[in-house]
């Protein structure tokens, strides 16, 4: 996946604001926190379905950060790539120690299962729905954290990664340590398999 100019721009910026809080710099510190924050509690979320675990989790990422920032090498890798890593061991471990595998509120997963698909977020990109749309969406997204509850932890991740955080396919594969072509694998199995399962869901419904 080709980066934009945009993309580039903030991946430099990033780097920047990394160097700084390398030489002890506070403030910079603070301001990668901030520019992070929100990106990781989201991730934490969707894989936990918890508010509570995923503050915690958040919490938890940024102390492993703080504490081995210096080992990340700015020259050589993506910045989100690593923070991202950190963030999906630490929830590998909470999945042990827990054994919870609740549902992640995702509005971006196909809903067909097809790579060009129509997102559940663009069906709900009115930012002033009706009182219909509205209620019709809530029970779309618990159905949603119905489906993906259902998914293995290895196809929720994949599917997760892609198409809610936005990550091509050399990058979820250096974050779970698997090669592309299995990276492309499951993330085909987990839209078959999440529509087969909100196609069942809607039918138990109606």
């Amino acid at each position: 996946m080709q980066r934009t100019p945009e993309q580039e721009a903030a991946q430099e910026a990033l780097s920047r604001l990394v160097r700084q809080c390398r030489t002890g710099d506070p403030q910079a510190w603070q301001q990668l926190v901030v520019s992070q924050h929100r990106r990781i509690y989201a991730l934490c979320y969707r894989f936990t379905g918890s508010a509570t675990d995923a503050e915690d989790l958040t919490q938890d990422v940024f102390l492993k950060l703080y504490r081995n920032l210096a080992s990340f090498d700015v020259e050589r890798g993506s910045f989100q790539t690593w923070i991202t890593t950190l963030a999906r061991n630490l929830l590998v471990d909470h999945f042990r120690r827990t054994r919870l595998e609740r549902a992640s509120d995702s509005l971006d997963a196909s809903y067909t299962g097809e790579d060009d698909g129509a997102t559940q977020a663009s069906q709900l990109a009115d930012p002033h729905p009706s009182p219909e749309a509205h209620a019709s969406g809530m029970e779309l997204k618990v159905s949603i954290q119905q489906a993906l509850a259902q998914l293995s932890p290895e196809l929720r991740e994949t599917v997760i990664l892609r198409d809610l955080e936005d990550m091509d396919y050399k990058e979820i594969a250096q974050v779970l340590r698997i090669p592309e072509g299995t990276v492309k694998s499951r993330i085909s199995r987990g839209r078959g398999e999440l529509a087969r399962l909100l196609q069942r869901i809607e039918g138990q419904v109606v």
